[in-house]
């Protein structure tokens, strides 16, 4: 009897998997690739840290920084990096990727590490990621061990409805974030790329907690509804609109900017609902588009909201962001503002970080710009369109 491939394996072993059981497997199924030890990191909620997944057979480890380690460097630049042990055996740090989603690293001890051995390990990595992200659905262990501290009710709810933090292509690039982590209330982003073209949303719910948790839900749920029901701009807004005046009493309202870009002719169209425009860096300047008419916030509007458009040229950023990012204020008063938010992103990509790299970096920056105490939540969308640096956030 021929013995079974370890990748289809590995495959075959997750139909009847417990959660519980991955890390396990994954060693197990390691070691018939020629690997002495191997370890699942996930990064933390605030992607600060860098969490091992126990299991028997899984050699103990401690959590590592993401800022100051090796695996942390992996996790930052999504690179393969390695490290000797002893005079035989080599240490690879593998980033774990959900398409272009950073969701930790994988370290493996290799005695022999020949280019056609990395290849196949990379693969490995890459069934290991699908099968956490799969797996992911259906327990809670995952999430438990992503939380250095107990998440609010409010920032539970809003960590559920979020997409994937990033998705990369050929030709765009969107990545959000959002602080404070473990606290979030009202603020929230989405986004949906459908064939040519890319959906963006940034909300802020009036209020703080449970209820602007609650409402922003209702908004992004009536906000899906009507982008998948293939509506224009206008009409996606005011069914948003409808919502919240119908469901919310004492004129509760959110804030928001909607954006929809064509990916084949760089046409940029938008709506402002009571929220910054969004803004360009271009070729290193802050562009303001516009000028854009604003309406009234989500809740509060009687009619629909007029459209504006702008042409993007390729390697532009786009920013949709709420106010929380802006208005940090120093202990001296001094505001984080457009400039230096803009600066900061630029400058990043000269360094060659990636988006979420970038946008990762940006929040430590401004809740430190703030003494690390935000007094307004702060979310955040990055799109990149055709920069060239997509190849970036791929191993």
């Amino acid at each position: 009897m021929t013995t079974p491939d370890p990748l289809q394996a590995f495959l075959e072993d997750v139909h009847l998997l417990a959660p519980d059981q991955l890390s396990a497997v994954v060693a197990a199924r390691a070691r018939q690739l020629g690997c002495s030890e191997a370890v699942v990191y996930l990064s933390d909620y605030e992607q600060l840290l860098l969490q091992p997944v126990r299991g028997v057979g899984v050699p103990l480890r401690q959590e590592l920084t993401v800022d100051g380690t090796l695996g942390g460097r992996a996790f930052r630049r999504v690179e393969v990096l390695t490290s000797p042990v002893g005079p035989r055996s080599t240490r690879l740090w593998v980033p774990l990727l959900d398409g272009v989603e950073r969701l930790g690293v994988v370290e493996l001890l290799v005695p022999d590490l020949a280019p056609d051995r990395e290849r196949l390990l990379r693969a490995f990595v890459s069934l290991i990621s699908e099968v956490f992200v799969v797996s992911d659905q259906y327990t809670d262990i995952f999430a438990q061990l992503r939380r250095r501290r107990t998440l609010s009710l409010a920032a539970e709810i809003q960590w559920e409805l979020l997409p994937p933090l990033t998705f990369g292509s050929d030709r765009v690039v969107v990545s959000g974030a959002l602080e404070p982590a473990y606290d979030i209330g009202g603020d929230t982003f989405d986004y949906a790329v459908n064939g040519p073209l890319v959906d963006l949303m940034v909300l802020d719910a009036v209020g703080h907690g449970l209820p602007a948790a609650l409402l922003s839900s209702a908004a992004v749920g009536a906000y899906r509804h009507a982008r998948r029901n293939m509506w224009d701009l206008p009409e996606v807004a005011a069914a948003m609109n409808d919502v919240i005046a119908g469901q919310f009493t004492d004129s509760r309202f959110a804030t928001a900017a909607l954006a929809r870009l064509h990916l084949d002719t760089g046409q940029l169209r938008w709506i402002n609902a009571g929220h910054p425009d969004p803004i360009v860096v271009r070729g290193g300047a802050l562009l303001h588009l516009g000028p854009c008419k604003p309406h009234p916030p989500l809740g509060l509007q009687v009619r629909k909201p007029d459209v504006c458009e702008a042409q993007l040229h390729p390697g532009d950023r786009v920013i949709l962001y709420t106010d929380g990012v802006v208005e940090a204020r120093s202990p001296e008063g001094e505001f984080f503002g457009e400039e230096r938010l803009a600066d900061f992103i630029h400058r990043a990509a000269a360094d060659g970080d990636s988006a979420p790299e970038t946008l990762r970096r940006l929040m430590r920056r401004v809740l430190s710009h703030q003494s690390d105490h935000l007094q307004d939540d702060a979310s955040i969308v990055l799109l990149e369109w055709r920069t060239g640096d997509e190849r970036r956030l791929q191993v």
